[in-house]
């Protein structure tokens, strides 16, 4: 393996062995990578328009026939993934955010009431979950801060502008999920384009000799910058989305973003160098 691919993938897989607190172990993980090798290969001969064979994929993963055979069966009986919760809980946002049949007088998400065939919470959820019974939808949104009643007659308030599940462990993991995933597709696409003008965008600003003092400001400039640019985006793709504008102009179906995040972490010491006087 090259030595700079060697050393990003170290890096990229140590943070994910942390996770062996959750009750990864290596075997386990092990097994994982080789379903993972065994599914991009056979991906890959389909897209170039070859037949994925087990020997073929055998030849490209380095793992025996008999062993690609098995992960190839374990793939088949996977099944359907479903779509994670707080993906429709997002679109319910959305919907709240940017819909007129939703908002009051001044533009702003409204208080809606449970009930109701239009401008009512189960109206809302039909339009932007589909068969999500919206009971179900208010109790999992409430869960996680999104939503709360705010009075006798039982009117739904939002509570946020963005859709994250603070206190749902596995929700969060599932966002762990998909948001390497798309930060790693992004920086794949950028080292196999050549072309400057196909290149996605991927920025990062970073310091390394920081004190302690300075990030909580920091902190909160990227939570209140960083979440009025999202709503910025936010707002021009609900514009475009064939799920709240089915007759919007354009064809096929693609899924895009832009995702930020803050990171912060020690540095170690390093160690003064020793300055010998020469004999």
């Amino acid at each position: 393996m090259d030595t700079h691919l060697k050393q990003a993938f170290h890096r990229i897989v140590k943070p994910l062995v942390r996770l062996h607190r959750k009750g990864i172990a290596v075997g386990e993980l092990n097994q994982m990578f080789k379903q993972i090798y065994v599914e991009v290969s056979e991906e890959a001969l389909l897209a170039t328009g070859e037949r994925p064979t087990t020997s073929r994929i055998a030849i490209a993963t380095g793992l025996t026939r008999k062993e690609v055979a098995q992960l190839r069966l374990i793939g088949a009986e996977g099944g359907h993934v479903p779509t994670p919760s707080y993906n429709r809980g997002a679109r319910v946002m959305t919907g709240w955010l940017h819909d007129a049949e939703f908002l009051n007088a001044v533009g702003q998400p409204a208080n809606l009431p449970l009930h109701g065939e239009t401008g009512s919470f189960a109206a809302l959820v039909s339009r932007y979950s589909g068969d999500m019974p919206y009971r179900a939808m208010f109790q999992e949104m409430e869960r996680v801060g999104a939503v709360q009643l705010v009075d006798a007659s039982g009117h739904a308030q939002l509570m946020g502008a963005g859709y994250i599940p603070h206190a749902d462990e596995a929700e969060k993991l599932s966002i762990l999920g998909t948001d390497v995933a798309a930060l790693i597709q992004t920086i794949d696409h950028n080292v196999l384009t050549q072309a400057r003008s196909q290149l996605y965008f991927q920025r990062k600003v970073c310091y390394d000799n920081l004190p302690e003092a300075a990030l909580p400001a920091f902190k909160t400039m990227v939570d209140q910058d960083g979440m009025a640019l999202l709503i910025k985006f936010n707002t021009w793709l609900a514009t475009q989305d064939g799920g709240s504008h089915p007759l919007a102009d354009g064809m096929g179906r693609m899924r895009a973003g832009v995702g930020i995040y803050y990171f912060e972490e020690a540095v170690a010491e390093q160690p003064a160098e020793k300055i010998e006087d020469s004999p």
